[in-house]
């Protein structure tokens, strides 16, 4: 009887995850790619500028607005179709963990500004992408930014 509960009857109550869209805001730095990686305003954790849907725009152009408010980039989307995704633990203002998937567009860096509207609130910081991926704590972001090379050639 458990097995038949865990199997069918568990995945109904799970909440689905919520969702997220996320900007891998990059550049070509000679003959190898570099990522943008910025703090968390809380606790100060290496990440990538994300942050939720918007009302009238698709995720990809939320991710370019992501970026443009969380890191000051300019920038044109590489595709409108992520390059992956990710599952995080989201801690809300409650304290309670919920699952959010994160949606990861590739974005390509044109400029950074140096006002924007989260200045002073984050760092920035151009890194290798395997420098990033020991940066970041989402296994499933790590694998990304492991992978980014084969991932941007697609």
């Amino acid at each position: 009887m458990a097995a038949a509960f865990d199997a069918f009857v568990r995945p109904m109550l799970q909440r689905p995850n919520l969702l997220q869209t996320g900007a891998l805001c990059h550049r070509r730095e000679g003959d190898r790619t570099q990522v943008l990686m910025i703090s968390s305003r809380g606790t100060g954790r290496w990440i990538i500028p994300k942050g939720w849907l918007m009302r009238g725009k698709n995720a990809g152009e939320a991710a370019l607005v992501e970026a443009w408010e969380e890191a000051g980039v300019r920038a044109v989307l590489a595709s409108d179709r992520p390059i992956g995704s990710y599952v995080y633990d989201k801690i809300t203002k409650r304290g309670l963990p919920v699952s959010v998937e994160t949606l990861v567009f590739s974005v390509e860096v044109q400029a950074l500004e140096d006002d924007f509207p989260e200045t002073g609130q984050r760092q920035r910081r151009w890194v290798d992408p395997d420098e990033a991926a020991g940066m970041v704590a989402e296994p499933g972001l790590k694998q990304i930014l492991l992978d980014l090379d084969t991932r941007l050639r697609h």
